[in-house]
C-alpha cells in the first residue's frame, strides 16, 4: 500500500514558524519519522509540500494513479478551498485530514474545515503524532482489507 502525505502552505516553515504553537520539528524531520514508521508497517510513503492550491488539487486528483490514499494537512486551505474539497470528494481513494494543532480550539475562522466532511476522517491536535496516527489507520485498513 502506498500513501501520499500532502502538506499545504507554510508547512515548509515548521520548526521556524511559531514553534510554541506548531512545535520545533521541521517538515523534513516529521517526514523522516513517517518514513521510518511506514517501513516498520510495510507501507510505501511519498511526500509533497506545496504553497500552491492547484498543485495540492492535482496531487489529490492523482491518487488513483499513484497512491492508495493520502494524509492531507492542507494548512490554511482547510478553511478556504472549495476546489480542494471537491478534489477529495471526487477521489475514490481515502483521504485523512490531519492538523498539528486543534483548529476547533483556535480562532473562529480556523474552526470550520471545508475538508472534514469530504475526508474519511480527521486527526488534529496531537502535533506530529497526528500524521503517525493517520498512517496507523492506513496500515490497519490494509490489514482488514487483506483479511477479507
Amino acid at each position: 500500500m502506498k500513501i501520499l502525505v500532502i502538506n499545504g502552505p507554510n508547512l515548509n516553515l515548521l520548526g521556524l514558524r511559531e514553534p510554541d504553537l506548531y512545535g520545533a520539528l521541521t517538515l523534513p524531520e516529521i517526514n523522516l519519522r513517517l518514513s521510518r514508521l511506514a517501513a516498520e508497517l510495510g507501507l510505501t510513503i511519498d511526500f509533497l509540500q506545496s504553497n500552491h492550491e492547484g498543485e495540492l488539487v492535482e496531487a489529490v486528483q492523482s491518487l488513483g494513479r499513484g497512491a492508495d490514499g493520502a494524509i492531507l494537512n492542507a494548512g490554511g486551505y482547510t478553511h478556504t478551498s472549495v476546489a480542494l474539497r471537491d478534489a477529495v470528494l471526487a477521489s475514490d481513494k481515502p483521504v485523512v485530514e490531519v492538523h498539528l494543532t486543534n483548529p476547533a480550539a483556535r480562532e473562529g475562522f480556523r474552526q470550520v474545515s471545508l475538508l472534514a466532511g469530504a475526508a474519511r476522517g480527521s486527526i488534529a491536535g496531537f502535533g506530529p503524532l497526528s500524521y503517525e496516527l493517520a498512517l496507523w489507520w492506513f496500515h490497519r485498513r490494509g490489514q482488514e482489507t487483506a483479511e477479507g
